[in-house]
């Protein structure tokens, strides 16, 4: 009956299916533990932790005579490692080079460092790729180009060659657009964001003015940090 949890040679395919929602939800508790993260920005020890946790229950979810319990225990202890090296690097500076790479300039002031290339391993035509990447194809207008601890390359530009804004131009100042709430999803309200904006009765009102009879009708709605309002019919 609990061979999904204690193994067995002949694992049932019902199993199997049991032991693929056991991990799933597994290894979605310790992501919520650690906390999040970007994708676009794993440092190696992430990478590390990531290859090691896939290896240790990747294991039992194709052979069924593995029992559950020993890759479970293993994998909660390599993410407290992992959690208390985060912590740790995070209130010691010292330690946390240990773990994490200082920044690499690459380019400064323009000149392209080739002692730094040759020891970070980054070729001229991956360097190049990375600029064009970063809308910094043309490298008379780089001033530094810094290879980050997560591998990848960030560029500053020359002040000349950065975008013109509107205090450049002396020309008055935007109105502030910030983080758009949502409000209504798919026909209902978002209490817990309204709560920030508003009262039910004052959603209403806005709207009926954007042509709208009921909140049903409305698919999404967001409101910025200027009280600027989306709206999008069903």
């Amino acid at each position: 009956m609990f061979d999904f949890w204690t193994g067995s040679e002949h694992l049932s395919v019902t199993g199997f299916l049991i032991r693929a929602v056991i991990v799933y939800l597994y290894i979605f508790i310790i992501l919520k533990v650690l906390g999040q993260r970007s994708l676009g920005a794993l440092n190696p020890l992430d990478f590390l932790f990531g290859v090691i946790i896939g290896d240790v229950l990747g294991e039992p979810l194709s052979t069924g005579e593995l029992p559950l319990k020993g890759p479970l225990a293993a994998a909660a202890l390599i993410s407290c490692i992992h959690l208390s090296l985060a912590y740790i690097a995070l209130k010691t500076p010292r330690f946390r080079r240990v773990i994490e790479d200082e920044p690499i300039i690459l380019i400064e002031r323009g000149r392209i460092l080739h002692k730094q290339l040759k020891k970070t391993k980054v070729t001229i035509e991956s360097l190049m790729m990375d600029l064009r990447l970063r809308n910094a194809s043309d490298l008379s207008t780089v001033d530094y180009a810094i290879l980050e601890s997560n591998g990848q390359i960030s560029v500053i530009k020359k002040s000349q060659a950065e975008p013109v804004t509107s205090t450049d131009l002396l020309l008055p100042e935007r109105p502030i657009k910030g983080y758009p709430s949502v409000l209504i999803m798919d026909g209902a309200i978002v209490h817990k964001n309204l709560e920030k904006k508003g009262t039910v009765s004052w959603l209403e009102n806005q709207i009926k003015k954007k042509g709208f009879n009921s909140v049903g009708e409305v698919f999404l709605m967001t409101m910025d940090e200027g009280g600027n309002i989306f709206t999008s019919r069903k």
